[in-house]
C-alpha cells in the first residue's frame, strides 16, 4: 500500500481513538461536581470540552514519551512502520470499545499502550520494545499515582470536615455544617481537572501521529508533535467529550449522589494535582486509575462510610487485563496487515464494522450501570451507613454532612 495512504489512514484512526477517549474520560472530571449539584450535566460536559481542548496547547512531555520512549525508532534503533502502527491503534481502539459498551473499568491510556507494544512484539519482535521507558513511566506510576492520589483525597477530606466542623459551645451539639462552599469549590477543582486531562490524555494520540510520520520519514527522529498535529488531536478528544462524554456522566451521576461536596472537592484537587505534575514530568499516566484513587480515597475520608472492596477489586481487575488484552488485539491486527494490502483492508473493515456493532448495540442498551465508564464503579465503591435515628432534635433541621 503506498506510504501516504497509510499515513493518513493511520493518523485518521488515531483521531478516532481520540475522539473515544474524551467520551471515555469525561466523567473522570465531571461525575462528581454533576453528582454533588455543583455543575447542571450539560453545562459540565461542554466546560469539560473546552479545559480538554485548552489543556492540549499546554506541554508535550507525555507526546515525545510515547513518540520517542515506547518503541525504538530511528537510525540506532528499530525503524517501526505505519502498518504496525495502525495495528496498534485498531487494537487500542477496539478494547476501548468493548470495555465501553460493558462498562468494565479500564484506562484508555494503558489500551493505546498494549495494543501499541503488541502491535511491534508482533510484527518487529520483543526486541522492539524500550522496556525500561515501559517500567519507569507507564509501570510505575499505574501502580504509585492512584494510591497516592487517593491518600491525599482521603487525608483532605478529613482536613475539610475537621476544619468546617461547628458544635454548640454550650452542649457540645452539631449546627448546621456552612459547607456550601465546597460546592462551589468544585466548578474550579473539576475545571482543573479537566484542563489537566487535556494536557496528559490528548497528548498520547499527539506521539502515536508523530510516531508514524517518523517511521514513514516525513518527521525526524526524536523531533516533538508539529503544530497540526497538536490542533487536530485537542479538537478531536474535545469534541469527543461534548458528543459522547455527557450522555456518560449523566449516568455517572446517579451512581455518585452520596458524594458530598467536601468530598468531591478534595478528590478533584488530588487527581488534578497528580495528572498535572505526571504531565510536567512526562508520564503517561492513567487519568483514570487517579481519578478512581481519589474517590475511593475521598470516601474513605468521611466518618459513616464503608468501602465495598470487591467492587475496588473488580476494578484492579479491569486495569490488570487491559494491557494484555489490547496488546493480544494489536498483535493479531499485525500479523493480519503483515500480509498485504488484502490484510490492511480486511483489519479495516472488520473494525469498522465491529465498532459500528457496539455503538448500535449501545443504544438498543439502556443507560445505566451495566454499560457505564469505570469510574461509576468507584462511585458505587463507597457505601454509606443508614444513620441511626436521632433522639433528639438538631437546630436548622440537622447537621448536613
Amino acid at each position: 500500500m503506498e506510504i501516504t495512504v497509510m499515513v493518513a489512514l493511520v493518523i485518521s484512526l488515531a483521531l478516532f481513538f481520540d475522539f473515544t477517549n474524551g467520551f471515555h474520560d469525561t466523567a473522570n472530571a465531571m461525575a462528581t461536581p454533576i453528582a454533588t449539584g455543583a455543575i447542571k450535566p450539560k453545562t459540565a460536559v461542554a466546560l469539560a470540552a473546552v479545559l480538554n481542548l485548552v489543556g492540549a496547547f499546554l506541554s508535550t512531555e507525555v507526546a515525545k514519551t510515547v513518540s520517542g520512549g515506547i518503541i525504538k525508532e530511528g537510525s540506532d534503533g528499530v525503524q517501526i512502520t505505519p502498518d504496525i502502527i495502525f495495528a496498534g491503534l485498531m487494537g487500542a481502539i477496539l478494547w476501548n470499545m468493548i470495555t465501553w459498551l460493558k462498562g468494565l473499568p479500564s484506562s484508555s491510556s494503558h489500551a493505546l499502550f498494549g495494543g501499541l507494544i503488541g502491535a511491534a512484539i508482533a510484527g518487529i519482535g520483543i526486541h522492539a520494545i524500550n522496556f525500561e521507558s515501559i517500567l519507569q513511566k507507564i509501570i510505575l506510576p499505574a501502580v504509585f499515582a492512584p494510591v497516592i492520589a487517593g491518600g491525599v483525597a482521603y487525608l483532605c477530606t478529613r482536613l475539610a470536615y475537621a476544619l468546617t466542623a461547628r458544635h454548640d459551645p454550650e452542649t457540645g451539639d452539631k449546627l448546621t455544617q456552612k459547607r456550601g462552599g465546597f460546592r462551589t469549590g468544585q466548578v474550579f477543582t473539576s475545571s482543573l481537572v479537566a484542563l489537566a486531562h487535556g494536557t496528559n490524555d490528548a497528548q498520547k494520540t499527539m506521539g502515536i501521529i508523530t510516531l508514524v510520520l517518523i517511521s514513514a520519514g516525513l518527521q525526524p527522529a526524536g523531533s516533538g508533535p508539529e503544530w497540526w498535529v497538536i490542533t487536530a488531536c485537542a479538537f478531536a478528544i474535545a469534541i469527543g467529550t461534548y458528543s459522547g462524554g455527557w450522555r456518560i456522566i449523566r449516568t455517572m451521576g446517579s451512581g455518585l449522589t452520596e458524594v458530598k461536596p467536601a468530598q468531591g472537592f478534595a478528590a478533584e484537587t488530588s487527581t488534578a494535582t497528580a495528572i498535572l505534575a505526571s504531565s510536567h514530568l512526562g508520564f503517561a499516566l492513567s487519568t483514570t486509575q487517579v481519578a478512581s484513587g481519589s474517590v475511593v480515597g475521598s470516601g474513605m475520608g468521611r466518618r459513616g462510610t464503608t468501602v465495598r472492596w470487591g467492587t475496588a477489586g473488580r476494578i484492579a481487575i479491569g486495569w490488570l487485563f487491559t494491557l494484555p488484552a489490547a496488546g493480544i488485539m494489536g498483535a493479531l491486527t499485525a500479523l493480519l496487515v503483515q500480509t498485504g494490502v488484502v490484510g490492511v483492508i480486511i483489519a479495516a473493515t472488520a473494525g469498522t464494522a465491529a465498532v459500528a456493532y457496539m455503538f448500535v448495540r449501545s443504544r438498543k442498551s439502556p443507560v445505566g450501570s451495566n454499560n457505564a465508564v469505570e469510574i461509576e464503579e468507584v462511585g458505587q465503591a463507597v457505601q454509606f451507613r443508614k444513620k441511626k435515628s436521632a433522639t433528639k432534635s438538631i437546630k436548622n433541621g440537622g447537621a448536613q454532612r
